[in-house]
C-alpha cells in the first residue's frame, strides 16, 4: 500500500514538473526588443539647440557645453598645453601663455580654440592686428565660435569700426540669440551706424 502511495505521489510530481523536454516544445514568449542606445551628441546638435534656446539660462547651460566641447582637441598632450597656458594666462604670465599656445598650434594646426585663446592673450598684451588674424584663423575654422565673433566685435568697436563691430555682434546673436549682453551693444550701435545696409 506504501508502494502504491509513493507511485501516485511520483506520479503527481512529474505532471505538476513537465520534463525539460516538454519545456523546449512550449513556445518561448517573444523576446522584447531592446531601444536603440541613445545617439551621442554632437556639436552640431548643442549649436541647433542654442540657436532655439527659449531662454538666456537655458542658452547659457548649452554654450557652456559647446565651449567644453571646443576645448578639446582630441590630443591629450595639446589638451595639456592648453590647461598650462590658461593657468600662465590667469597668473598674467602672457609671455608663457603665448609659448604654450604656440606649441599647442604647432600639434593641433586646426584647432579653433588654440587661436582664439592665443588672439585673446594678443589682445590683452595691446596687440589688436596679431588678435585679429587669430581670430580670423579660429572663426574659418569654426565660423559658429561665439567667443571669437564677440572678440572681433571688441576689438573693431576699439578701433572704432563699428559698422563692421555690428555685423561680428550680429553673428554671434545668430548663432545665440539668447545673448542679451550682446543684443544690448547691438542695440546701442544700430543708430550710430544710421541703419547702413551690412
Amino acid at each position: 500500500m506504501r508502494f502504491f502511495a509513493f507511485l501516485l505521489t511520483l506520479t503527481l510530481s512529474v505532471a505538476a514538473y513537465p520534463s525539460s523536454a516538454q519545456e523546449a516544445v512550449r513556445p518561448k514568449a517573444p523576446a522584447r526588443e531592446q531601444p536603440p542606445p541613445p545617439k551621442p551628441v554632437t556639436l552640431d546638435d548643442l549649436f541647433e539647440r542654442l540657436s532655439k534656446a527659449g531662454s538666456e539660462r537655458e542658452a547659457e547651460g548649452i554654450s557652456k557645453l559647446i565651449e567644453r566641447r571646443l576645448a578639446r582637441s582630441g590630443s591629450d598632450t595639446a589638451d595639456l598645453l592648453l590647461s598650462r597656458a590658461t593657468q600662465a594666462f590667469e597668473k598674467k604670465d602672457f609671455p608663457l601663455a603665448i609659448e604654450l599656445l604656440d606649441r599647442v598650434l604647432a600639434l593641433q594646426p586646426n584647432w579653433a580654440e588654440a587661436w582664439y585663446r592665443r588672439a585673446t592673450v594678443f589682445y590683452q598684451i595691446d596687440d589688436p592686428v596679431a588678435a585679429m588674424a587669430d581670430l580670423s584663423r579660429a572663426l574659418k575654422i569654426e565660423p559658429r565660435h561665439f567667443n571669437a565673433w564677440t572678440g572681433l566685435g571688441h576689438i573693431l568697436m576699439a578701433s572704432e569700426d563699428k559698422a563692421r563691430a555690428l555685423e561680428a555682434y550680429r553673428r554671434v546673436l545668430k548663432i545665440n540669440p539668447q545673448e542679451s549682453s550682446v543684443q544690448t551693444i547691438v542695440n546701442r550701435l544700430i543708430p550710430d551706424v544710421d541703419g547702413q545696409d551690412l
